[in-house]
């Protein structure tokens, strides 16, 4: 597998620290889900006028680029914004190296029910995979959101059988939220993982850091989660792409500076991938 991080865990960082770091940390690639103020890396000028030279300091640093986007796939309120910036995303992923768009399925879970839900992302996808360009990604819908359960991910799945169209798999997600394990979540995902997203957590209600669900974000590998039973059976089926550590310090600013726990994520990761 290729290990990279997302910058969700280095709201500080600018480009020249993502790079350096990076390559210090010996990282393969960096998810890109916004830097320092933007969330939306592609309305920088790092990823418009200058992506030729973004491209060159992330090839000299050793890495690879992909773009997690914020686009809602299941929301036909959204289509139109999902459409934009798709086509906006899709010209910046193609140079960066990753070749992998995540995507979100959101959706109005009080007015439609979860097939009428993957019908509309059903439609939206058709669309995306339209645009000039797209075919040359792979867009991975994350568990996330409404859509944690394998099975409701299953109803995309089913309705977009097309390659280019899978599964963004947090573990986190589907053992912390979905109370699922990681062999019933791979029964129903099969090859369909693209894309795989590592955090670790503890169950600590009391904990001041925790959170509504009494769960609190801990160093990978020190935690509760089934990550390396996880990781154990995506192996065993040949899986050999991205794992990308995704240290939520944007959203959780008590977390550790990625300074003091990438290096213990990499240590962790090394060992579990010999």
């Amino acid at each position: 597998m290729k290990v990279g991080f997302t910058t969700l865990g280095t709201p500080d960082w600018d480009l020249d620290t993502i790079c350096r770091r990076g390559r210090e940390y010996g990282f393969d690639g960096v998810d890109f889900r916004g830097i320092q103020a933007q969330i939306d890396v592609t309305v920088l000028p790092e990823f418009t006028v200058g992506l030729a030279e973004t491209v060159a300091k992330l090839k000299a640093a050793g890495l690879a680029g992909g773009i997690s986007t914020s686009l809602k796939i299941c929301d036909e309120r959204l289509r139109a914004e999902n459409l934009e910036e798709a086509a906006r995303t899709i010209p910046i992923a193609r140079e960066l190296g990753i070749g992998v768009v995540r995507v979100f399925g959101g959706g109005d879970v009080a007015a439609h029910s979860k097939a009428e839900l993957a019908d509309v992302g059903q439609r939206t996808m058709e669309a995306v995979l339209e645009l000039e360009g797209a075919y040359d990604l792979r867009w991975v819908l994350e568990t996330h959101d409404h859509w944690i359960s394998s099975l409701d991910c299953k109803l995309l799945l089913d309705r977009i059988p097309d390659p280019a169209f899978g599964i963004l798999w947090d573990i986190g997600h589907t053992s912390r939220v979905g109370s699922e394990a990681p062999g019933e979540t791979l029964e129903v995902f099969g090859d369909r993982v693209y894309h795989l997203h590592v955090k670790d957590a503890v169950y600590d209600p009391d904990h001041p850091q925790a959170m509504k669900d009494g769960w609190r974000y801990v160093t990978p590998g020190t935690g509760q989660l089934p990550l390396a039973e996880a990781i154990a059976l995506l192996r065993a089926r040949g899986y050999d792409r991205w794992l990308i550590f995704e240290h939520e310090k944007r959203w959780h600013a008590q977390l550790p500076e990625p300074e003091a726990v990438f290096p213990k994520f990499m240590a962790w990761v090394r060992l579990l991938l010999k």
